[in-house]
C-alpha cells in the first residue's frame, strides 16, 4: 500500500510535465471482457501525454460499465520521460436473471422474470428478454451494443408486445381495458465523452385499447387500435463515481418523445418530455443519500389515455398499480441508504425514504400539480440484499405508507435499487 501511494505521489508531480507520455497501456484482472474492448473506449493510449484527469476519467467510465464490479490503475517508471499504465479490472457476473413481483389494485399476483447477459461476446453488449404476467402474457426482447461501430458508436434494437389491464379515468369515474402495445425500436447510441451520450431513433408501434368493465361514456371508444411513430432523443449527462454499491455524484437524463398518429381522432399526435436530476452523496464510510426529482411535461390533450401515471413501481411506493394519470409531473425521491452488514460478496442495506409527487389532470391547468387533491406523499423503510461481485444484483423490497388524501400502503419488490 506505501508502494502504491508513493507512486501516486510520483505521477501527480510527473503529470503536469509538458513531455512525460504513455510507454503502453495494460490491462490485467479482466477474464471475460475484451482486452481490446477497454482499450479501445480508453483515452489514455500509447503515445499521448500523461495525464491524471484523463485516467481518472477513464475509470469511472470503465465503473460505469455493466460487466465491471470496480477498477483502478498504477502508474510506473518506464524509460526517460515515458511511463507505464495500468488498469486493474475486477469483473462482475454477467448472465443476471431478473424478478418483479407485485399485486395490482385487485390484489391479483403479477410478476416479470427475465435472463440478461450484460457482457455478450466479452463485447459489453447486452441481450436479454423478459416474460410477464400481470392478468395477461407479455414478452420482450433486446440487443444494446454501445461500441459495436466505434468507441464512439452503437446500436440498440428492441422488440415488445405488452399486454395489461388499465383503468381509464374520466368524468370522476373508472373503467379498466386490456391495453396491449406491439412496438420495435430502432436506435442510435453515440457517447460523446466520457460523461455525456445520446440515443437517437424510432419506434413503430400498435396500440390496441378494448373494454372490458366499468363505467362508459360515448366519449371514450370500447374499442381502439392506432397505429403510431415515434420520434424518439434521449441525453444523458453520468458523472457518478461508483465504488461496489456506493454511489457519488450527478446524472440528469433528458427523454423526449414526438409520437405522431394515424388516428388523430382518437389518440392525436403530441409529445411528450421528461428530466431527471439524480443527486447521490456519501455519508461516512457506510452511508449514502440518493435523490431522483423528475420533472415530466407532455401535450395537454383532454384524454383518458394520458401518458403519465402514479404507479408504485414508477414512482411512489406503497401507492398501488397505475392508480391515476395526467399530462404532467413533478415527482421527488429521497432516501438514505445505510449499509448494515457487510462481508466479502454480501451487502445488507436498509433504507428510509419518502416518495412525493403530483400530477396535471388531462386538460387541466398548472395550478393542478398544486392542488391537495392530486399531491401524494409517502414515507416508508426498506431492505437491499446485495450480491457485490455480480451485476445489479440488488434484491430490494420496500414498504410505503400514504399520509395524504386517497393513501394506500403496500410492498414493492424488485431488482436493483428503485432509483
Amino acid at each position: 500500500m506505501k508502494y502504491v501511494i508513493t507512486i501516486l505521489i510520483l505521477f501527480s508531480s510527473f503529470a503536469n510535465a509538458q513531455d512525460n507520455t504513455v510507454a503502453n497501456l495494460k490491462i490485467q484482472g479482466n477474464k471475460k471482457i475484451k482486452t481490446s474492448l477497454i482499450k479501445k473506449i480508453s483515452k489514455i493510449q500509447p503515445g499521448v501525454k500523461l495525464d491524471s484527469v484523463i485516467i481518472e476519467a477513464d475509470i469511472r467510465l470503465l465503473k460505469r460499465l455493466p460487466s465491471i464490479a470496480n477498477a483502478s490503475y498504477e502508474v510506473f517508471p518506464s524509460e526517460e520521460n515515458t511511463y507505464h499504465v495500468v488498469y486493474t479490472i475486477e469483473e462482475n457476473f454477467t448472465i443476471i436473471p431478473s424478478a418483479n413481483v407485485y399485486t395490482t389494485n385487485d390484489d391479483e399476483f403479477a410478476y416479470r422474470l427475465g435472463l440478461y447477459e450484460f457482457n455478450l461476446f466479452g463485447q459489453n453488449m447486452i441481450f436479454g428478454g423478459f416474460y410477464q404476467k400481470d392478468i395477461y402474457s407479455s414478452y420482450a426482447i433486446s440487443f444494446r451494443a454501445p461500441f459495436l461501430f466505434s468507441s464512439q458508436l452503437g446500436l440498440a434494437v428492441n422488440y415488445q408486445d405488452l399486454t395489461t389491464q388499465e383503468p381509464v379515468f374520466f368524468d370522476n369515474t373508472t373503467s379498466d381495458y386490456k391495453y396491449n402495445n406491439e412496438s420495435i425500436e430502432v436506435l442510435g447510441l453515440f457517447q460523446l465523452n466520457d460523461t455525456n451520450r445520446f440515443e437517437l431513433g424510432l419506434n413503430y408501434f400498435t396500440e390496441d385499447y378494448t373494454y372490458k368493465f366499468g363505467a362508459t361514456s360515448p366519449n371514450v371508444p370500447q374499442e381502439l387500435k392506432v397505429d403510431k411513430l415515434m420520434y424518439k432523443l434521449i441525453y444523458e449527462y453520468n458523472n457518478l463515481n461508483y465504488d461496489y454499491q456506493y454511489v457519488e455524484g450527478f446524472r440528469n437524463i433528458l427523454n423526449f418523445q414526438h409520437v405522431t398518429s394515424k388516428d388523430e381522432a382518437q389518440l392525436p399526435t403530441f409529445t411528450i418530455g421528461w428530466n431527471d436530476f439524480q443527486y447521490f452523496k456519501r455519508s461516512g464510510k457506510t452511508g449514502n443519500w440518493a435523490s431522483r426529482l423528475r420533472l415530466g411535461l407532455s401535450t395537454n390533450n383532454d384524454t383518458p389515455f394520458a401518458p403519465f401515471a402514479v404507479d408504485n413501481n414508477i414512482n411512489i411506493r406503497g401507492v398501488g398499480n397505475v392508480i391515476d394519470r395526467g399530462t404532467g409531473a413533478i415527482v421527488l425521491n429521497t432516501e438514505y441508504r445505510q449499509t448494515l452488514y457487510e462481508k466479502g460478496w454480501f451487502s445488507l442495506q436498509g433504507n428510509a425514504f419518502i416518495d412525493t409527487g403530483s400530477w396535471r389532470d388531462p386538460g387541466g391547468d398548472f395550478s393542478d400539480l398544486f392542488e391537495s387533491e392530486n399531491v401524494l406523499v409517502y414515507p416508508g423503510l426498506g431492505l437491499r440484499f446485495i450480491h457485490k461481485k455480480i451485476f445489479n444484483a440488488i434484491f430490494r423490497i420496500d414498504y410505503g405508507i400514504g399520509v395524504t388524501d386517497r393513501a394506500t400502503r403496500g410492498f414493492v419488490f424488485g431488482i436493483g435499487q428503485y432509483f
